[in-house]
């Protein structure tokens, strides 16, 4: 029986992006928007250009060398795998905790539930996908229905705050304000830590790998980037229409000010159904690619990954509802992915080039150049950041 690539390939693309839509994710774009107007633009565009060359090169090579990130870092140095995973898990079990909580966060606003009786419920209906007999085809169509909600909502608040179109086109070309800082946030938040492998490990899991599929592979990559820069130009622009209006943003809640002030209490409303499908999709896409990086070291993690998912959802949540959100924690936790970034690309590139890895392919140039830079500006930031907290 003939596979369904293009629905693989949708799926792989909704985790990726659903991984990258989280809490955090919302709350960036907005206070950016804040301080930077319609030239935050310009950021997005920059931002879209460097994700789309670290995913292709990270995506690609797996696939090339149909092996997952840590077996190949493992078979560059021995070890070097290992390293990779404990960071990839402690970055994703840290964040983990700011997605149950913004899962809580949604189920408040929508119900008025206390944030913590949300964020076990919200945990709990996690949990619930991979429960299922068919856990990646539930995960499949849990992450592209709640993106299509996330999208769509945000289109309809994006319509209803009137954003200056023309102004926001303009300094996305022309831009009045260059911010590095800003530019180099939202590409970590969104092709950063485990969020870049969260598609890849999806399509190799799902058998498309190989030189037969670089194509399949190249257009799943570039969808999943173009499905989280949709989203964060959507709620661009709900939030400039807010703020050249006028609007007074919460610094508390800066994105629930903007659709409460665009659409009323209706907006507020849909700010949870967003926050929440924000939340719970992160924690399902977080979970199983942090997951995916130690199934393959011992047969008995392989056998029970699905259980092993559902411990780190638990565990996440424990620490939520025990202690709240760590601020260092989270804080080391941004820093060390910001690092997770530049370190695989640099072990993606090395491995571009190793005969016993991917055989005969030969590695573009140009992708192989655009990761390099990549790779410098992500390591500036992220050691800047680990300064920044000692």
């Amino acid at each position: 029986m003939k596979k369904s690539y293009s629905g693989i390939l949708i799926a792989a693309a909704f985790l990726m992006a659903t991984s990258a839509i989280g809490p955090g994710f919302l709350t960036q774009t907005t206070v950016f928007t804040e301080q930077l107007t319609a030239s935050f633009g310009f950021a997005i565009l920059i931002s879209i250009l460097i994700d789309i060359s670290a995913q292709l090169n990270i995506w690609r090579i797996i696939a090339i060398s149909e092996k997952s990130a840590q077996d190949i870092a493992n078979t560059i140095v021995p070890g070097l795998g290992y390293a990779l995973a404990i960071l990839i898990l402690f970055g994703g079990l840290a964040f983990n905790i700011g997605n149950i909580a913004g899962s809580g966060m949604g189920l408040n606003v929508i119900f008025g539930l206390d944030t913590v009786t949300g964020a076990i419920i919200s945990s709990f209906l996690a949990i619930g996908v991979f429960i299922v007999k068919e856990a990646s085809i539930a995960m499949d169509k849990f992450t592209k229905f709640l993106g299509m909600v996330m999208i769509g909502l945000t289109l309809y608040v994006a319509w209803k705050s009137q954003p200056p179109i023309g102004m926001a086109i303009k300094e996305t070309f022309v831009p009045v304000t260059i911010n590095l800082q800003a530019i180099l946030t939202i590409v970590g938040g969104t092709v950063g830590g485990y969020i870049t492998f969260a598609g890849a490990h999806r399509l190799l899991e799902a058998g498309i790998k190989g030189k037969e599929h670089l194509n399949r592979v190249n257009k799943g990559a570039i969808t999943a980037i173009s499905l989280a820069s949709l989203m964060r130009i959507l709620l661009f622009l709900a939030a400039l229409g807010v703020v050249m209006a006028g609007g007074i943003l919460e610094k508390g809640n800066p994105t629930a000010s903007v659709f409460r002030i665009a659409s009323g209490e209706v907006g507020y409303k849909i700010f949870g159904v967003v926050l929440w499908s924000a939340g719970i999709t992160s924690v399902v896409g977080s979970a199983y690619t942090s997951i995916s990086f130690i199934q393959g070291f011992h047969p008995l993690l392989k056998k029970y990954h699905r259980q092993i998912i559902i411990v780190f959802i638990l565990l996440s949540t424990g620490i939520f509802v025990s202690i709240g959100q760590p601020v260092k924690v989270l804080m080391l936790a941004g820093a060390l992915n910001g690092l997770i970034l530049p370190l695989a690309l640099t072990i993606m590139l090395i491995a571009a080039y190793k005969f016993r890895i991917v055989g005969s392919y030969k590695h573009p140039a140009w992708m192989t150049i655009a990761g390099i830079i990549v790779v410098i500006t992500m390591s500036y930031i992220g050691i800047g950041a680990l300064s920044v907290i000692f």
